[in-house]
């Protein structure tokens, strides 16, 4: 009698990914290269800082370019680890040169993130550290996509080497760089993932690396309160707030995540936030939104709330999208909004909308890549369902 064994279940072992050193801090990357037994301990710190700069200021993801180091040690290097970027899975230049890339960090791990020129001193880039997002702020289409998981220090890293390999940048330029300032803006809140956030600033600020200055290094958070003091404590970067309204009722709305820390207790927060003063002011973000909360009264409400704060206010156009129940200010409004705080000595610039041409805009990353390949495969199912069989 034959026995026939059922093997549909049975699947190779998965290849562990080798480790991405340009992930690791200094500390860590040191003792990776001990733990993997590629350098002895009393060698590792010198090592690592090869490495560091050959990565770092150099932006080499080959092993056997690093010139000076042993050829031996180079092999041992590339077989325990890896330097690969991720996969850029799609590419867009818009007509004001804004740049966006799709970025495949993994199967079913997908960001976008955005370059934009002629922002701090030169140009921004707009990183993402989370993969969605858990706010669900009502006037956000990113924040319709659900949250996947948080990206790893290596994975924020990477969206600034993509981007400073597409602008040419290696190695790293200390004179009129094209890359000067970094912002997390994009997916995700950022303070949900502090940790990962934490290490990447050190590794971007690094002054042998990216060389990045922290004071160059925007992080904004929807309000994460009790995170706000380690925030500015372990990564010295500036804080930018989302903050859209200037009442707990409208705020509830607008930014959910204002129903557990409450605009009285965001505000103690901030006031608190270690190093602010004049030279490191708060940047409050409001988006202008027609007959919601742009009108004089708010513009008023919005200089007595940040009164004592040292801060600018960007206040942002609402970028439409579809199925909101939004729409944005009119010019004038917004131009009106602008001169009451102005009147109060507040820096107030009205964010130009750049990259609406290819879905770039601020609240428009990723959930409209999908829906737009979503909807090219439904496109391409029906063809194929219409095509009569051969």
């Amino acid at each position: 009698m034959g026995v026939t064994l059922d093997l549909t279940r049975v699947s190779a072992p998965a290849v562990p990914a080798k480790p991405n050193l340009a992930g690791l801090t200094r500390k860590a990357l040191a003792e990776a290269l001990i733990a993997a037994e590629v350098v002895r301990p009393d060698k590792a710190k010198m090592r690592a800082s090869q490495l560091w700069r050959w990565m770092h200021h150099y932006g080499l993801t080959d092993f056997a370019a690093m010139t000076d180091v042993a050829k031996e040690t180079r092999a041992a290097l590339a077989e325990a680890f890896t330097l690969a970027r991720p996969e850029i899975v799609e590419r867009q230049i818009s007509k004001d040169g804004t740049r966006k890339w799709l970025i495949r960090m993994a199967p079913g791990i997908e960001v976008e993130t955005v370059y934009i020129p002629d922002v701090g001193r030169a140009g921004a880039l707009c990183v993402s550290s989370q993969v969605g997002c858990t706010l669900n702020c009502t006037f956000c289409h990113t924040g319709t996509q659900a949250l996947v998981r948080n990206l790893t220090a290596a994975e924020i890293v990477a969206q600034v080497q993509v981007a400073r390999d597409d602008l040419g940048e290696w190695p790293s330029p200390k004179e009129d760089r094209r890359l000067s300032n970094i912002v997390f803006m994009g997916m995700g809140e950022p303070l949900y993932n502090l940790d990962n956030v934490a290490d990447a600033i050190d590794i971007i600020a690094d002054n042998e690396g990216i060389a990045i200055s922290r004071r160059r290094i925007t992080v904004s958070t929807s309000g994460v309160v009790p995170e706000l003091k380690a925030l500015g404590e372990r990564t010295q970067a500036m804080l930018a707030i989302s903050l859209h309204a200037t009442n707990d009722p409208l705020r509830d709305k607008l930014v959910p995540l204002n129903k557990k820390y409450p605009i009285a207790e965001l505000m103690a927060g901030i006031r608190a936030y270690p190093g602010l003063g004049n030279a490191r002011r708060v940047t409050f973000e409001y988006v202008m939104l027609k007959g919601v909360n742009d009108s004089p009264a708010e513009a008023k409400a919005l200089v007595q709330l940040l009164k004592g704060i040292p801060a600018k206010i960007n206040l942002i156009p609402f970028n439409p999208w579809p199925g909101t129940d939004y729409a944005c200010s009119d010019w004038k409004t917004i131009e009106a909004f602008a001169a009451v705080l102005n009147r109060a000595g507040y820096a107030s610039p009205i964010r130009t909308p750049r990259g609406r041409d290819i879905l770039a805009a601020c609240g428009q990353l990723k959930s409209e890549s999908e829906k737009l390949r979503a909807s090219a495969r439904r496109k391409l199912e029906r063809a194929e369902a219409e095509t009569p069989a051969s």
